[in-house]
């Protein structure tokens, strides 16, 4: 897996299962690139695979196979 040292992991938005580097890259409308070393939290929030910015809660609910729930 891809979830130790290097430029971050990737995470699938549907399961929010991390997954290969190589798959990640092969699927980017529905995985989460995190950058590594970053700390903190977001509160809860959604954020979406496709364009990596954060949308409203009931956008990610809406839309639970390209949103990443981040606690």
């Amino acid at each position: 897996m891809s979830k130790g040292k290097g430029g971050g992991s990737y995470r699938s938005a549907s399961s929010g299962r991390y997954v290969t580097a190589a798959h990640g890259r092969r699927s980017p409308s529905t995985t989460v690139h995190e950058a590594g070393g970053k700390s903190g939290s977001t509160g809860g929030s959604y954020r979406s695979a496709i364009s990596g910015r954060f949308v409203t809660t009931a956008h990610g609910k809406r839309s639970p196979n390209t949103t990443t729930h981040e606690k």
